[in-house]
């Protein structure tokens, strides 16, 4: 069984920061690309960033300058720092990654993290 199971979200003041992490467990083979999604009420899920198993990185354009997405390939994780958080970064967060596990070549999600940026 895969799982990707994402923590760190929460209430946060406008200006202020949040680190949002997602570990991959199970009966992996390898991880390709991972990357962070969200989903503001009565929106469409979409991308916020995405990292190859190389470092390489691309972010929307909302996001670009003030989070940044890194992994520990040692840990299956990948993390989302954020900063200058503000109103319109809340949304549930979601992990994904493409990987390789017994069950062959898989996308998986996580079951999303609320950040919520309010005053």
């Amino acid at each position: 069984q895969v799982q990707l199971v994402e923590s760190g979200g929460g209430l946060v003041q406008p200006g202020g920061s949040l680190r949002l992490s997602c570990a991959a467990s199970g009966s992996i083979v390898s991880i390709f690309d991972m990357g962070w999604y969200r989903q503001a009420p009565g929106k469409e899920r979409e991308l916020v960033a995405v990292i190859t198993s190389g470092g390489i990185t691309n972010y929307a354009d909302s996001p670009k300058g003030r989070f940044t997405i890194s992994r520990d390939n040692a840990k299956n994780t990948v993390y989302l720092q954020m900063n200058s958080l503000k109103a319109e970064d809340t949304a549930i967060y979601y992990c994904n990654a493409d990987m390789r596990t017994g069950l062959g070549y898989v996308n998986y999600w996580g079951q999303g993290t609320q950040v919520t940026v309010s005053s």
